[in-house]
């Protein structure tokens, strides 16, 4: 099976670097020097990484015949795809590829279907599960412990326990439509009260006149 691990950024220097986006959960294993990398578009390849480094909290790659700025800079955008056995798993407890999660239905601990996993989205401080909802529209749930319950590939699903509001907002549209729905009862209740006050001075006023004339 064919996996996306990297995207090739912007060259860096002028020996040939370039900086990678990272799209796997182990680059010291898939990217690492020796590896030989599929490409997309695959006339860029396939391309040996020499040498790995990080910068600045980024990786730095260069790869076997890519020797200046130039050559680094035309791989821009480029997709870097490992040959990874369907079968193999993490070592750590706990950890998915990304191509075991990808299309499991996600259930909250009810039984209720919020949608299907269509991509994983590693940002540095967590990863996302991005959702597709039934209607099309997309959630983003955080791979946490917390909320992401079980993962159960036998049975290919995830099972969630949100936190209110991060997959329905109903909640909130309610509590405003009642703070919209209570101003406009005060502001009728408000109007009444000051036609009542505003009645009863007149009346009061009147009053006063009458007894005066």
């Amino acid at each position: 099976m064919q996996l996306v691990v990297a995207r090739i950024g912007r060259a860096h220097g002028i020996k040939g670097e370039v900086t990678v986006e990272v799209r796997t959960d182990e680059p010291e294993l898939r990217l690492a020097p020796g590896a030989v990398l599929a490409t997309d578009p695959a006339s860029a390849g396939p391309l040996t990484i020499e040498t790995g480094r990080v910068h600045s909290g980024r990786l730095l790659l260069r790869f076997a015949g890519v020797t200046d700025r130039n050559a680094a800079e035309a791989l821009r955008n480029t997709l870097l795809i490992a040959e990874v056995d369907p079968e193999e798993l993490p070592e750590g407890e706990d950890e998915y590829y990304d191509h075991q999660l990808i299309d499991l239905d996600v259930v909250t601990e009810d039984g209720t279907e919020v949608g299907r996993i269509t991509e994983i989205s590693h940002l540095p401080t967590q990863d996302l599960f991005i959702v597709e909802r039934p209607d099309g529209s997309e959630v983003m749930i955080p791979f946490v412990e917390e909320i992401v319950t079980d993962i159960d590939l036998a049975e290919q699903k995830a099972v969630i326990a949100p936190p209110p509001g991060l997959i329905d907002d109903r909640a909130v549209i309610a509590s405003a439509r009642d703070a919209e729905s209570g101003s406009a009862r005060d502001a009728e209740s408000g109007s009444a009260k000051d036609a009542e006050s505003g009645s009863a001075k007149d009346a009061e006023s009147g009053s006063a006149k009458d007894e005066d004339a």
